[in-house]
């Protein structure tokens, strides 16, 4: 039985097909986040925006979900932040029918500097939480895509 884990999307939904892709990793053993890896190597020009599509999806138990945050490294010496603060990948974000929950990162660089990221650079790290529910919660959509999907 799976809990929570990495894998790569279905070849059908890949951007970088021609890329061998890795697979988040913890840094060392007393590390909370899983690293993940740019499949390519790209310039983001000052006050710009790119999403990075890592080819990775997550998967997790009922009552989790995965966060993303920029690394440290990433936000003090380079001066890039996620576009949208904190991503937050849903337990049904997996395997959906429009992208397969390839995992995207948004980053916007605040520096007044270009940024080059190279192929295989940690960009961004990602934790499995546990969340609760209200007492009076009666969520019952479904998800039916990828990203915004769940207010259609």
């Amino acid at each position: 039985m799976k809990n929570r884990g990495f894998e790569v999307v279905d070849y059908e939904f890949r951007k970088h097909k021609e890329k061998e892709i890795n697979m988040p990793l913890r840094a060392s053993s007393g590390s909370a986040g899983y690293d993940i890896y740019s499949p390519i190597k790209f310039n983001i020009n000052p006050n710009e925006t790119k999403i990075i599509w890592t080819d990775i999806k997550a998967y997790m138990k009922e009552n989790e979900v995965l966060q993303i945050h920029i690394r440290s490294s990433m936000g003090i010496k380079k001066g890039l932040v996620l576009s949208n603060g904190t991503g937050i990948i849903d337990k049904d974000y997996y395997s959906n029918k429009s992208n397969d929950g390839n995992i995207g990162i948004a980053l916007t660089n605040i520096s007044e500097k270009n940024v080059e990221i190279n192929e295989n650079e940690r960009i961004a790290q990602a934790l499995f939480i546990n969340y609760l529910l209200t007492d009076n919660d009666n969520a019952t959509n479904e998800r039916i895509g990828g990203i915004g999907s769940t207010g259609k």
